[in-house]
């Protein structure tokens, strides 16, 4: 049985390759000799950009999770907790912030963790850069990011990311601000008991299987919305008005970014198709990155949700040491060259 699922999965991973490599024909051919749209339409180079990225980033976003769901049946919230025990503070931001990008939680699951991790008795800095690193660092955020701006740009964003994660965490520790948490966390206890059950590979690869289902079935729409309003974006509004707005020279476009991502309720693969396209129109490499991390890792409904287990001092201190971060590495960024990065990464 098994040896015929891996049959499967490679004839599978052959074809996805084939689909993958003939996408921008298929593309072309929809819109310019089927429906038989002028080249020079900003219509046309729109729709072009919708058809042609939809299943692109559809069948990337499947491979990739598909191999990141048999790497998921390694771990468990339980086993991440004890993963995390005992260790000493800088040692534990890197492996929360590290073991956040692999694990399967989100924003929306803060409470539950934060919980979990107190009671086991991690240190608030190390739960801190799990809680960090598992929204901003995802393995949806690194296969958009590959199909829209290049391995290398992604690379940044991963290790910015991370950075982020372990320094925000470590401070929060070194402030010692556990005085500030809830006084109900640490009267709640769970029943839950590490489970150490042997999981065969059968299972493993049918955990990929449902993951791709759980995960893509959540998001497509999300998708289809952020693609969508990148290709109007894409096709329609000109390159020099996006670059004087978002570019290098406008010095107030990173906290203007983060001013403006913070309220906005969305994930990364709703924003990072739009991010792709600001960048392709003109905005700096610093600002857009600054953007789609307030979105995804400082967004005001995981700041509610966190509410409910931080007083507010925490809260406050939390948040400025997050958003000094992403201004940071905003500004930072902006000195890189983004078209190089591009160019070198296909």
């Amino acid at each position: 049985m098994l040896k015929k699922r891996i049959i499967i999965s490679v004839i599978l991973i052959v074809a996805w390759y084939f689909l993958y490599t003939n996408l921008q024909l298929v593309a072309d051919f929809l819109t310019y000799d089927l429906l038989n749209l002028s080249k020079e339409s900003h219509f046309a180079e729109s729709l072009n950009f919708f058809i042609y990225e939809t299943p692109k980033v559809l069948l990337l976003l499947s491979l990739i999770i598909f191999f990141v769901g048999i790497i998921r049946s390694f771990f468990s919230p339980e086993k991440t907790r004890k993963a995390l025990e005992g260790k000493s503070l800088f040692a534990g931001n890197v492996l929360a912030s590290l073991l956040g990008i692999v694990t399967p939680f989100c924003s929306c699951s803060a409470i539950p963790l934060f919980l979990g991790f107190v009671e086991a008795g991690i240190p608030i800095g190390v739960t801190f850069s799990f809680l960090i690193a598992a929204p901003l660092v995802n393995e949806v955020a690194v296969v958009l990011l590959i199909g829209f701006v290049g391995w290398k740009v992604t690379l940044i964003y991963v290790l910015t990311g991370l950075v982020i994660a372990i320094f925000s965490g470590w401070l929060i520790g070194k402030l010692k601000l556990q005085r500030y948490v809830q006084d109900w966390v640490y009267q709640v206890k769970s029943n839950q008991e590490l489970s150490e059950e042997k999981v065969s590979w059968k299972n493993r690869i049918d955990t990929g299987v449902n993951t791709v289902k759980e995960i893509v079935g959540k998001i497509w729409i999300y998708i289809l919305i952020g693609i969508a309003v990148g290709a109007g974006a894409h096709g329609y509004i000109p390159q020099d008005y996006m670059a004087s707005l978002m570019g290098k020279d406008a010095w107030y476009s990173v906290p203007l970014s983060i001013l403006i991502g913070i309220p906005l309720y969305s994930n990364a693969a709703g924003i990072i198709p739009i991010v792709g396209v600001l960048i392709e129109k003109g905005a700096s490499l610093g600002t857009a990155l600054a953007f789609m991390m307030s979105v995804i890792g400082l967004s005001l409904p995981e700041v509610i949700i966190l509410k409910k287990v931080l007083k507010i001092p925490m809260l406050i201190m939390f948040v400025a040491i997050l958003a000094t971060g992403i201004l940071i590495v905003g500004f930072l960024f902006n000195m890189i060259s983004i078209e190089n990065l591009m160019i070198a990464s296909g």
